[in-house]
């Protein structure tokens, strides 16, 4: 376990360490997910937690079909069914 040390700076911001920040390609600025799970802080960059979804999706993408088009298309047809 690579256990490093941070502080809580003015303001409630925590400081991580350079060495966590490049671990984590984490720049100023960056968006990370905070969550407090049994009394522990848990942090992590929102990339990995898209990736992490977009690992735990791929078994339902069947090939050659775009459900984009298809929210797409369902949105379309809403839409006429609402102007009539």
């Amino acid at each position: 376990m690579n256990i490093q040390r941070g502080k809580i700076v003015s303001g409630g911001r925590i400081q991580l360490p350079a060495d966590v920040r490049r671990q984590l390609a984490l720049s100023d600025g960056d968006t990370v997910l905070i969550e407090v799970v049994d009394g522990e802080v848990h942090l992590r960059p929102v990339s990995a937690a898209i990736r992490r979804i977009q690992e735990r999706m791929r078994p339902f993408i069947v090939e050659g079909r775009s459900v984009v088009d298809e929210l797409i298309a369902d949105r379309r047809r809403e839409a006429a069914a609402e102007d009539e």
